[in-house]
């Protein structure tokens, strides 16, 4: 009984953040708690319990893809929320202020580096364990601890990096101030941290520890850290103006690089290619389902168009002998599960809290199904997915000044017989109703949006009647505008994630199917590595993760067809032309609006706005939906995008970066806040 008192002491009071210990401590309670850590390290299960609480501050605040209650950075320009308007709107128009909001993650992540960091310094006490599995534990600690870095990293900014021995606490609280790293050196250091995690971290991992960090997610991260480190956020070019020149330490020295190095991009490149030479990853893909074998639920496959490349071939040089429809749409619904998925690198499997993608999908559900339908997408990201022939939808960004290509909208519905014809098969058996805006389209459309007309198949449900419902967003038809918050505020709503037996009949979150989070996937990496060799000018040589070979980089048009190829394949998309990838230019373009649509919803696209320095434009743009006052009878008018006041839109510069707590620079005297925000109350 002592013992477990004593380990859940220390395990509280290790938790806490930098420095808010300080004033509990005296010598004595220092000795004992060394005597104590002796006790927890050559004991197996406190040495396990202790390395299970490291990694318990990864969820809730922490996630990377879950609804907007502990973080919202799932919704960018591309999703949005209705059900919580005054939040939306403070958190869109940057009104948050240091101290109220989405703060927990600074603590949480700190409280887990400091925990991981005890377990590395005194993991090798435990005889219990082989060699082995000391090896693979400090590694893991050394994983969890560097993610928490990176998770700082990528929504603070640079932050201070801990002493790897830790903090003497006996200390007053000056003596224990620790100044930002730059942002160089926090990449750098989560890059070298992940390289040495990866030596002794397994390729794999069996279904109980699936949620445990392999090789491939240490050396992901360490890609992704790269990457951010290579982007303009950090990496200005040389026409840049904005180099954050005010980021800067107590002594002025600059945290954000002032200075365009291109190597960056090829070290990013090549940690990329790390990934991808572990030979251990694939895009998930599941086989054609024909005509005859459709049933409720699980349609027919879309067939792509003949492009001569693609449609000539299986996979994985076609797409022949697979469905990218239900090879998109099984990927996140639940259907294959974490430990069977080829594309997952890193996952909290079914870990996640009571905002985890569940919950999101609850959001997503119509009214038919009890859900709260509130969470939906963008006009901008609704017109962001290609025809199915890889051409722009026409009147893509139309509202959207200097956007549009001046083409207009489709006009009209599909009728009864084109429906009963199934002269639209992308559309489902219930086609009727349908604006032409929504038909061949790409099949990630069909598995991610749920345009007004579509059908949400609720085989959960126990009375067949109210199964296989096409859901309707006009005024009045009951999952469209109401004077309560269940409705889509831009008539668009999503359908990523959702498994045709998802319903909420009852409040019963059971009827949700369970889903592994992808909080790094294949796809990603595969795009990383194409996104970055496209930056490289000039040739590179640049060491493997093991130093075992090393790799020529340069901007290799057929190594960045190695990782867009893939991709638009699986997407059933034809790839980009020979112009295309010629142009550096319009290839960032191209490779930017697949990351908007391959990886929507998923946490990404927030910060991809910050590392390219776009979110001060993309994020100020009106968004635009339908017009959802319209009700069945004034349907055209529906179908007519207009700006939605009630989903504000602004950014200001200080909103590339979350503020720092005023608590956190009252603790620690070296520390400085992010530009445009304060220091006191």
């Amino acid at each position: 009984m002592k013992k477990t008192f004593l380990l859940k002491g220390l395990v509280f009071c290790a938790g806490l953040g930098l420095a808010s210990c300080t004033d509990q401590l005296d010598a004595d309670k220092y000795f004992k708690d060394r005597m104590t850590l002796e006790e927890v390290f050559t004991d197996l299960d406190y040495t396990e319990q202790w390395l299970n609480d490291a990694f318990s501050h990864l969820v809730g605040h922490n996630a990377d893809v879950a609804s907007k209650g502990h973080t919202p950075f799932c919704f960018a320009d591309d999703m949005y929320y209705g059900d919580r308007e005054d939040q939306y709107r403070y958190w869109k128009n940057g009104e948050y202020n240091e101290n109220d909001f989405k703060q927990e993650s600074w603590a949480e992540c700190y409280q887990g580096i400091r925990q991981a960091s005890i377990f590395i310094q005194n993991i090798d006490m435990n005889m219990e364990m082989t060699a082995e599995q000391r090896a693979d534990y400090k590694a893991q600690a050394r994983f969890v601890r560097a993610y928490y870095y990176w998770l700082l990293l990528r929504k603070y900014g640079p932050v201070p990096i801990l002493p790897d021995e830790g903090l003497d606490y006996t200390l007053e609280y000056d003596e224990l101030a620790i100044a930002r790293s730059s942002y160089d050196e926090c990449a750098e250091f989560i890059a070298s941290e992940m390289q040495e995690a990866a030596r002794d971290l397994p390729l794999t991992r069996s279904q109980l520890y699936v949620a445990r960090p392999t090789r491939g997610a240490a050396l992901a991260t360490r890609a992704k850290a790269l990457l951010y480190a290579a982007s303009p956020i950090n990496n200005p070019r040389p026409t840049d103006t904005e180099r954050f020149t005010d980021l800067v330490n107590f002594d002025g020295k600059h945290l954000i690089s002032q200075e365009y190095d291109n190597s960056k991009w090829a070290r990013a490149a090549a940690a990329a290619l790390d990934v991808i030479n572990l030979n251990q990853y694939e895009l998930y893909v599941t086989g054609v389902t024909p005509p005859e074998g459709a049933q409720l639920g699980y349609p027919a496959t879309v067939t792509p168009p003949a492009d001569g490349d693609f449609s000539e071939h299986n996979w994985p040089e076609g797409w022949k002998d697979i469905d990218p429809y239900a090879s998109y749409r099984e990927l996140f619904n639940g259907t294959v599960s974490a430990t069977d998925n080829p594309e997952l690198i890193f996952t909290r499997g079914q870990n996640q809290s009571s905002e985890g993608i569940d919950v999101m999908v609850v959001h997503q559900l119509p009214r038919v199904a009890n859900g709260w339908n509130t969470h939906g997408i963008t006009q901008k990201q609704c017109d962001a997915y290609y025809m199915n022939d890889g051409t722009d939808c026409p009147g893509k960004d139309y509202e959207l000044v200097g956007r549009g290509d001046g083409s207009k909208r489709l006009t009209g519905f599909v009728t009864k017989e084109e429906s009963d014809a199934h002269v639209y098969p992308e559309l489902g058996d219930k086609a009727e109703g349908v604006s032409y805006q929504y038909v061949r389209r790409e099949p990630r459309f069909y598995a991610s949006v749920a345009y007004n007309g579509s059908t949400w198949y609720l085989l959960n449900e126990t009375d067949p009647n109210r199964q296989n419902q096409q859901v309707f967003y006009y005024r009045g038809a009951g999952n469209g505008y109401t004077n309560t918050m269940f409705w889509l505020r831009t008539g668009i709503g999503v359908m990523k994630f959702v498994h045709p037996k998802d319903t909420y009949t009852g409040g019963d979150l059971n009827l949700v199917t369970k889903k592994a989070e992808p909080a790094i996937r294949y796809a990603d990496i595969l795009l990383m590595y194409a996104e970055a060799l496209n930056e490289v000018e000039g040739n590179y040589d640049i060491p493997s993760w093991d130093g075992a070979t090393s790799y020529p980089i340069s901007r290799d048009v057929n190594e960045i067809k190695r990782g867009v190829r893939p991709v638009r394949c699986r997407a059933g998309l034809p790839d980009y032309t020979s112009a295309e990838y010629g142009d550096q230019d319009a290839l960032r373009a191209k490779l930017k609006r697949e990351r908007q649509i391959e990886l929507m919803g998923e946490g990404q696209r927030y910060y991809d706005l910050r590392r390219w320095k776009d979110a001060e434009v993309e994020e100020s743009l009106p968004i635009y939906g339908c017009n959802t006052l319209m009700n069945a009878a004034q349907r055209e008018l529906f179908h007519t995008p207009v700006e939605v006041p009630s989903l504000p839109t602004n950014f200001s510069r200080k909103m590339y970066f979350w503020p720092i707590q005023h608590s956190e620079l009252k603790r620690n005297k070296l520390l400085t806040q992010n530009p445009g925000w304060t220091y006191n109350d």
